[in-house]
């Protein structure tokens, strides 16, 4: 099928970007709508942080999984497997019934996934229960970021995508507190899953209060009620301007049912993009932060912090830094850049795993810590270990952490952007099983200085990778950013191409 790219009105149209001028606080419906869609992060992040700490009193109560390895690493990787399975599918939900639908199903999926964990008589419910709130997860990490994109002004679209992860990282902060606050309570691991189940509630009962996202309304020949959605986010002239680029780009957007799985990897421009986003999200994870977030009490001890309850408070202090760092991202990501941002993470990133790894090289080597003995230098080098972890956590968090789900939402044509965006996130998730399933045995393999060094390698080759492969799509608009992309594939020729009727 080809398309005609000859765009009315586009040269006015790709000049637009200068006449923005809409800052972060200016709309409380847009704010709205991506609190509302960021719940869905929210519980994305607590799933990822409460198992840690529900699987310490699951394993009391239940003896067959307290002397099962196998039963307690499945428990722990099958929401793994579900978020998997959820994103991969989740794409094509969203792109056939729209972003709005794909948010209540994941929210009846985690809910009652939530509830079959807190009922479980015995592991294989439990089991059956992560798979529900991972089918769950898997699906609201594809539609938070794309639903949230696709509502926000262009000049804000990172900031807002960002706050998504900004409820990541809530989410993860809230479930630390949580494992700590049900220590005593009877029932303690079932409060802890359980609980979950309560926000994905709120947000079905929010979303049926509110919109589909305009572009799929749109793309989907429901033009009058894109334009009611659109006059609550703009004023009457930029709303004139938005829907002419919504116009012009449905002249030579795909149609639904032409879109396949097949697409991506046949269209240059489309096997451009997908390669960037997928590469950035499996960067974002072989870098180490869910390393750091599954594992921190344990590199917390690994540093020589014995003691349970300070080892649970440095991890708590951890996941709270990593808020405070999206904060950050959500203040420089439509300022500084998504490819700035990136690249200034990755560089920080090097940094803290050389210092994490030379503190345990350090620690390991007898000769140079003969003081050991009283204690002296193996506790200077135990804070030196975590002083690197926060180091990480520090440039992590601003750039690397929010960068790949925000490019994720922009860089794919309409058609395509759930589809490719779903996977993307498989992408994410199957690189956070291999990195959770991994990062003890190579520590085992190698030590863990020595891993710590393999991860900076990685991190080094992500730097090189965004230099050479991600562009800048700061205040474009989706219009802009699928030209860049046909510019990338053919040159000079990306404006007469067709998006599959040319041969790659």
């Amino acid at each position: 099928m080809t398309i005609d790219m000859s765009m009315p009105g586009s040269s006015g149209l790709l000049n637009a970007v200068g006449k923005r001028n809409m800052n972060f606080f200016s709309n409380h419906y847009v704010l709205a709508l991506t609190g509302a869609a960021g719940i869905g992060g929210f519980l994305f992040g607590y799933d990822t942080g409460v198992i840690s700490g529900a699987l310490l009193y699951i394993r009391d109560e239940f003896p067959a999984i307290r002397d099962n390895y196998f039963l307690q690493e499945t428990i722990v990787s099958m929401a793994l497997v579900g978020a998997m399975l959820g994103a991969a599918g989740g794409g094509w939900i969203n792109d056939a019934y729209g972003r709005k639908k794909s948010t209540l199903l994941a929210d009846l999926m985690f809910a009652l996934g939530s509830i079959v964990m807190c009922a479980a008589g015995g592991p294989y419910i439990l089991i059956l229960g992560r798979l529900l709130v991972g089918l769950g997860v898997g699906v609201a990490s594809v539609t938070a970021p794309v639903y949230i994109a696709e509502a926000a002004p262009s000049e804000i679209r990172g900031g807002l995508v960002s706050t998504n992860v900004l409820m990541i990282t809530g989410g993860q902060f809230f479930s630390y507190l949580i494992n700590l606050s049900f220590t005593e309570v009877p029932g303690t691991w079932r409060w802890m899953l359980g609980v979950a189940a309560v926000p994905a509630i709120v947000q079905f009962v929010l979303m049926l209060f509110l919109p589909e996202s305009p572009r799929w309304l749109y793309w989907k020949d429901e033009k009058a009620q894109a334009i009611a959605v659109l006059e609550k986010i703009y004023d009457s002239d930029r709303l004139e301007e938005e829907v002419e680029l919504l116009a012009s780009s449905s002249m030579h957007e795909f149609q639904s049912d032409n879109a396949s799985y097949l697409d991506v990897f046949k269209s240059k421009e489309l096997r451009l993009a997908f390669f960037a986003g997928a590469g950035l999200q499996a960067f974002q994870q072989f870098t180490g932060i869910n390393t750091v977030m599954y594992y921190s009490p344990t590199i917390v001890q690994m540093a020589g912090f014995t003691s349970n309850k300070l080892a649970l408070l440095l991890s708590l202090i951890v996941a709270a830094m990593n808020a405070a760092g999206t904060i950050v991202g959500i203040y420089l990501i439509d300022r500084c850049g998504r490819r700035r941002l990136a690249l200034t993470s990755l560089s920080g990133v090097v940094i803290s795993l050389v210092i994490l790894a030379m503190a345990f090289i350090l620690q390991s080597s007898s000769s140079l810590c003969m003081a050991a003995a009283n204690g002296t230098c193996q506790g200077a080098l135990g804070w030196f270990a975590v002083a690197g972890l926060a180091l990480y956590i520090a440039f992590f968090s601003p750039g690397m952490g929010p960068v790949p789900w925000a490019v994720n939402s922009e860089i794919y044509p309409e058609a395509y952007r759930g589809m490719c965006g779903g996977m993307s996130a498989t992408v994410n998730w199957i690189s956070n099983l291999i990195v959770a399933q991994t990062f003890l045995s190579i520590v085992g393999l190698v030590g863990t200085g020595l891993t710590f060094l393999i991860i900076a390698g990685i991190a080094v080759l992500a730097f090189i990778f965004v230099a050479l492969y991600v562009p800048e799509t700061k205040g474009l608009s989706f219009e802009q950013v699928e030209q860049l992309w046909k510019e990338k594939a053919w040159g000079s020729r990306g404006n007469c191409q067709s998006l599959l009727g040319a041969a790659p």
